[in-house]
């Protein structure tokens, strides 16, 4: 998994029908102390309701999204927004 700010939302006139009704973000990846881990985006289908500019928590692996959304083995899909991050806590030394 992969902490995240949400940069903005996914609008397209046409889209494979797995995704009607899904909101799809573009999540720009963080490091834990909250800087940009350099230019890595991901656009990942929103399930809890988050906005832009909220951090993020993303799973980044197409087996566990499908599992997430009930979907097939063949779903069109490989990120998903799983959390909404209060904090981070880095422990010194780890």
């Amino acid at each position: 998994m992969r902490v995240g700010v949400v940069m903005g939302t996914v609008v397209s006139a046409q889209q494979h029908p797995f995704y009607d009704g899904r909101k799809q973000l573009v999540v720009r990846y963080t490091q834990p102390d909250g800087s940009f881990d350099g230019e890595a985006y991901v656009v990942a289908v929103d399930i809890v309701g988050a906005g832009v500019g909220e951090t993020v928590l993303v799973k980044d692996e197409g087996n566990s999204a499908r599992q997430l959304l009930s979907t097939d083995a063949y779903g069109p899909i490989r990120s998903v927004i799983v959390g909404i991050v209060d904090s981070v806590d880095v422990v010194e030394g780890s």
